[in-house]
């Protein structure tokens, strides 16, 4: 794998979570020698302590596939409760990851315990690679009754993770940067993670970033650092992206006002949803206001895979990862080159076939035309694996 820079070592690691603000970059990265960076960008595995066989060989593929220098994963690593799993996993009868008592309140010592093996199972793989991975929280993390210190504590124990807390919200976000220095030392390009808990982000928590960007913008001269941000839940703005239309045009989708679609003019990909044009809300106008936002990346919606430019700034979808839903299921890579850090490259990817028929296949957006066909197939695959599973369960137990 490409080389990277000041990963943390464990002493590092461990005072970072202690202290969970600070005032400097507390990781960083380097570009290639070639001069190029690419990011892998996973979302929504939300699984639980028995995970999908296709969601791990998802994980596997896409890391294989791209060969990346850093894997962004934007929230919902597990599933809090769910009913009506066809994943096909090991224990189909035992989903989501909270325990609770008999008089309703979380049982917290269980439910951190599953939590603990949901993690291991998808950061087993992330650490099998020893690529270095930052993580965004998303709203099924928040529900399991773990703080922004206890995710950061289980995280602790895995070398290659980078995660930890710059902000000071008293919503508990977890929102932190990571720098991508240049060969020659220099800071060339940053990430943001940001934490949008439940509901979405908090006018604290933009501030946060306003200030924060504003700091390091003055660090360089008064030069702003070309940036991409990446969290959970969609700022409304992916809204922008669609425009009103008929009922009948190819791609409408319903949404409170009539239809839309997506404006195949800015944007390109597949989307399940519709989303209604909007005024710029506070996030985007900080975004823009700041001079360094390239684009902003989010998962949560699973079904969402597309991107498109408005006013200046890309906005994009990622496909999720969760094989207890119909997808497509899938992922996206980010390129981005040292000597034009004005722009970067963006390609989506979508995983088809099953593991267990072995036609698995990673399959670029653009090389796919229309609407997905395989959402109702891969139900009746799911169930047919899920059938497989609880024979061979069955034979084990007469062995």
């Amino acid at each position: 794998m490409k080389k990277y820079l000041s990963l943390f070592i464990c002493t590092l690691i461990i005072l970072l979570f202690i202290s969970p603000v600070f005032a400097d970059n507390s990781a960083s990265f380097q570009f290639a020698d070639d001069g190029k960076f690419k990011i892998l960008h996973l979302t929504d595995t939300q699984d639980d302590a028995y995970p999908s066989p296709d969601m791990l060989n998802l994980l596997k593929k896409s890391i294989e596939f791209s060969d990346p220098d850093l894997i962004v994963f934007t929230g919902d690593l597990i599933e809090d409760s769910r009913t009506g799993d066809t994943s096909g996993d090991s224990q189909p009868f035992k989903e989501g990851v909270l325990v609770k008592s008999i008089t309703g309140k979380i049982d917290y010592a269980k439910t951190r315990k599953n939590v603990e093996k949901a993690v291991d199972s998808v950061f087993s793989v992330f650490e099998k690679y020893e690529i270095p991975y930052v993580i965004a929280l998303g709203n099924n993390d928040r529900h399991v009754g773990l703080s922004g210190s206890d995710w950061a504590e289980i995280f602790s124990a895995y070398p290659h993770c980078v995660f930890f807390d710059e902000s000071t919200d008293e919503a508990d976000g977890v929102d932190y940067h990571v720098t991508i220095k240049g060969n020659d030392g220099t800071d060339k390009f940053i990430l943001w993670l940001m934490d949008t808990g439940n509901y979405g982000i908090s006018d604290e928590q933009i501030d946060w970033f306003k200030s924060e960007n504003a700091r390091i913008t003055d660090a360089n001269g008064g030069t702003a650092i070309p940036s991409i941000v990446f969290q959970h839940i969609n700022a409304d703005d992916i809204g922008n992206l669609f425009v009103p239309c008929k009922a009948t045009d190819v791609g409408a989708r319903k949404v409170d006002g009539g239809y839309v679609r997506l404006n195949d003019e800015i944007a390109s990909g597949y989307n399940f949803f519709g989303y209604e044009p909007c005024e710029s809300s506070y996030e985007f106008q900080a975004w823009k206001e700041s001079g360094s936002v390239l684009g902003a990346f989010f998962g949560h919606q699973h079904v969402e895979g597309f991107s498109g430019e408005y006013d200046g700034i890309t906005l994009g979808f990622t496909y999720g990862c969760e094989f207890a839903k119909t997808g497509p299921y899938g992922f996206r890579t980010i390129t981005i080159d040292e000597n034009d850090t004005s722009s970067f490259e963006t390609d989506l990817y979508r995983y088809t076939g099953n593991k267990t028929l072995g036609n698995v296949k990673i399959v670029n957006e653009e090389d796919i035309t229309g609407e997905p066909s395989n959402s109702l197939i891969s139900v009746f695959t799911r169930a047919f694996q899920r059938i497989l599973t609880i024979i061979s369960l069955i034979t084990n137990l007469f062995r």
